[in-house]
């Protein structure tokens, strides 16, 4: 071989494919002002909505005139209940199989709902308009607590479904209760605390937070009244899914719709369900013919739109003397608002809360959770994380140290004699979850060693002392946690929204001259997808990320998919992509077999090229054979190289992390400063290692604003006191600490465990053999080595030797 050919790593290098630390390709229009969001969208004879909001959290409304509010200048027209129920949109279906007001119908159930609608030609015309809307209230009682919302008389918050005995997830305990959904073995659970050595006992309250993402929802609506045709530019997240709820609601055709979700300003689950404000704009686009623009302000996104948390856990815990779990149980009261739209998958009113046994080998566990209504806004979402696992992992990992505390145990070496061991995977949890695999115990040993644990301890207990003695005012504390997380959902047996699996999807497209183009079904609000899905594809292909287009968020060009939330797009679409590459890569086997007259067997991949075994210095290029697909391609083989895929996955995927957190506290003043926050993580496979850190510091960074304070916080008469950045705490690069990240790689035993069961393994296992062929030149005889299969024509066309990639 020739000195100057360049090595196999060389070229994988030159590829950027997964594991390497390629610059995001979306910050080159970010940095420079040039994105392009809902905003950035001008239309001819764009309108513009604004809403009258309710001042009070619980009251009837009596009379709403809009008189003065039509007269203001430019106001084009009002929108109130009255008006939507002309068209049988008063109420929209939410994800979580309730019912929400469009607008305000008889009357108000949380501080800001909307209660009408002003159309007119500027901005400002709309919210002088809104501002002049007059509503006459009755005020009615306020319930802002959940823990008080089944009381004996509770002031009744939906009266629309006071006579209903059944909801969505079945019986109805109180008129105020939504669903009651539990987990696990209650007799087993309840007969190991029965005799259990050791209990521990404590209510967990995770408060209710906001993703307040820097750009809040909005859209674009314009319909075109003579093709009947609907077109919706939004903040969505789940474009595919907003489509089909559209189409539900207005029964316009789906085909007729077209929703388009341009670059996103953070979403973090705030941007996955539908909002009234989508649906006055489209309603009020069909009445006056022309696009409808709405945007909402800072305090209408804190105080109205989806929100996070809200759990009230009443942990339990059963131990051995010496320290062994041996039970778990957790009655829970779920927060959700006046309506239940929580972005749950539907056969999950909880969410996946039932990871709560955590990483640890609980025998048995119990979990109820009980979801109530009261006079808050709605929503529920997955923030930062896949569905209420936050809360799962808070809860069990605050019990755990309270546990260890009971028994005079340190927390770190009460957690490791209850992890789970390697040699359990994969392991089914006491909820009937199968994680796929792990090392726990070597994640744990690792960050123990990279902090000095013993050597913190050993000074926290001599600052302790001095303390006592008067020496010191300053208090030092050590924050241990273990976690796994259930994310990528997808798997149709367990996951649905509305009805739809939640698989996703990737449709790749390959160009004569080894450039391409991937459409996909889910939709980046800052991920770094167009950066990571190129890299899947360089690595699969062995063709550039740099010549790897990725689109996204277009209803009309991309494969149908449930969207970005949940922490899902990698596990499951990202899963998609690379068996649409394995179909791609089985067609061009066959035609470098076919242009190297070989059987495709005698064909071995070498990074970016199929080279002949044993003689490697004939081979084909990924982009020598894309251009031989468009001109040179077997005796009845379909030209071209594209496929697309559409992904259900076996199983969810379990990663997990230690986290150690030291903090200095100041004993009068409560001050509190991280001095140091070292954080472990297993993910699996590293797709780009740089931003797998900023993920990683982002969601930090948001945990440490609730550490710190950070609520939706209402008073006893329902109002929001937390409706803007002036109360709210969002942590500036000033509050913000210093974050340590670290990563454990895969053992030999998680690689193998893996390939068995794991959405991880399916996506990057080689297709089995089940039929062979050779394509000889032309004028030989074909080889047969497995089938071939007669098209309609009568044309033979070899399927190679994965046919179930290639549609066989």
């Amino acid at each position: 071989m020739n000195d100057m050919t360049p090595t196999s790593a060389e070229r994988a290098a030159k590829l950027e494919g997964m594991g390497c630390k390629r610059k995001r390709v979306e910050d080159i229009r970010f940095v420079q002002g040039k994105g392009n969001y809902v905003d950035d969208l001008k239309l001819p004879g764009m309108l513009y909505g604004d809403f009258n909001r309710s001042p009070h959290a619980h009251a009837r409304i009596k009379k709403i005139d809009t008189t003065k509010a039509a007269a203001v200048p430019g106001v084009v027209a009002v929108i109130t209940a009255e008006t939507l129920k002309t068209v049988n949109l008063a109420w929209m279906p939410t994800l979580a199989g309730d019912v929400q007001m469009v607008l305000a119908d008889g009357k108000v159930l949380f501080q800001n709902q909307e209660v009408a609608f002003v159309i007119a030609d500027s901005r400002d015309a709309a919210a002088d308009g809104a501002d002049l809307v007059e509503v006459e209230y009755e005020p009615l009682p306020v319930n802002v607590n959940p823990l008080k919302a089944m009381a004996q008389g509770a002031p009744m918050i939906r009266e629309d479904l006071k006579d209903k005995t059944d909801g969505a997830h079945g019986k109805r305990k109180h008129y105020n209760h939504i669903f009651a959904w539990q987990a696990g073995d209650k007799a087993a659970t309840d007969a190991a605390f029965a005799k259990a050595d050791v209990t521990i006992r404590e209510l967990i309250v995770y408060p209710r937070c906001h993703p307040c993402p820097l750009e809040t929802c909005q859209c674009v609506a314009s319909f075109d009244k003579i093709k009947g045709e609907l077109t919706l530019w939004g903040t969505f997240q789940a474009p595919h899914v907003i489509r089909t709820v559209g189409s539900l609601i207005s029964k316009i055709p789906e085909h007729k719709i077209h929703v388009i979700a341009p670059d996103i300003g953070g979403g973090f689950g705030n941007k996955v369900g539908a909002y009234p404000g989508y649906i006055c704009s489209i309603v009020a686009s069909i009445v006056t013919g022309v696009p409808v623009k709405w945007v909402e302000d800072r305090i209408e996104n804190l105080s109205t739109t989806a929100f996070a948390r809200d759990f009230h856990m009443d942990m339990e815990i059963a131990a051995t003397k010496d320290g062994k779990v041996t039970a778990m149980r957790c009655y829970t009261i779920a927060d959700h608002g006046a309506f239940d739209a929580c972005a749950n998958a539907t056969k999950w009113p909880a969410g996946l809360f039932s990871i709560i046994s955590g990483a640890y080998d609980f025998p048995t566990a119990h979990v109820l959770v009980d979801g109530v209504y009261t006079n808050k806004a709605p929503g529920g979402v997955a923030y930062r994380c896949s569905f209420r696992v936050t809360e799962a992992a808070y809860a069990i990992e605050r019990a755990m140290d309270i546990m260890a505390q009971k028994l005079g145990m340190d927390p770190a070496e009460f957690r490791i004699k209850n992890l789970i061991r390697r040699e359990q995977f994969p392991y089914t949890s006491a909820f009937g979850w199968q994680y796929d695999s792990g090392d726990y115990h070597t994640a744990m040993n690792k960050a123990m060693e990279a902090v000095n644990y013993k050597k913190l301890r050993a000074e926290q207990k001599a600052k302790r002392e001095a303390f006592k003695r008067g020496e010191t005012r300053e208090l030092m504390g050590i924050g241990v946690v273990f976690f796994t997380e259930i994310v990528g959902a997808g798997p149709s047996r367990a996951c649905d929204i509305l009805g739809i699996a939640m698989f996703d999807s990737a449709e790749i497209r390959i160009h004569p001259t080894g450039s391409g183009i991937c459409r996909l079904g889910t939709k980046s609000q800052g991920q770094g997808h167009e950066t990571t899905y190129a890299q899947i594809i360089a690595t699969e292909l062995g063709l550039p990320a740099d010549n790897i287009a990725v689109e996204e968020g277009n209803t009309d060009t991309a494969p149908y998919g449930l969207g970005t939330y949940g922490s899902r797009s990698t596990p499951v679409s990202g899963a998609a992509t690379a068996m649409a590459c394995r179909k791609i890569k089985a067609k061009a086997q066959m035609i470098a077999a076919y242009m190297l007259e070989v059987h495709d067997d005698d064909l071995e991949w070498d990074v970016d090229r199929f080279q002949v075994k044993g003689n490697p210095e004939r081979f084909k290029t990924m982009t020598e054979l894309a251009w031989a697909a468009y001109h040179e391609v077997p005796p009845g083989m379909e030209p071209g190289l594209e496929a697309i895929n559409y992904y259900d996955p076996p199983n969810f995927t379990f990663p997990f992390g230690a986290y150690i957190c030291v903090v200095d506290v100041d004993f009068d003043t409560g001050t509190t400063k991280v001095r140091r926050f070292y954080a472990l993580d297993d993910c699996g496979t590293r797709i780009n290692p740089m931003i797998i850190e900023g993920q990683i510091h982002g969601g930090l960074t948001e945990a440490f604003a609730i550490a710190m304070g950070q609520e939706i916080h209402y008073d006893d008469e329902g109002n929001v006191t937390t409706a803007s950045f002036m109360d709210y705490f969002l942590p500036t690069a000033v509050e913000t600490p210093h974050w340590e990240t670290d990563w454990t790689p895969m053992s030999a035993a998680c690689r193998a465990s893996r390939t068995r069961s794991t959405t991880r393994s399916r996506s990057s296992a080689r297709p089995t053999s089940r039929c062979r062929t050779t394509i000889g030149a032309p004028g030989r005889p074909r080889k047969n080595s497995g089938c071939t299969r007669k098209k309609p024509d009568g044309i033979l066309y070899a399927w190679g030797r994965h046919p179930e990639v290639l549609g066989a």
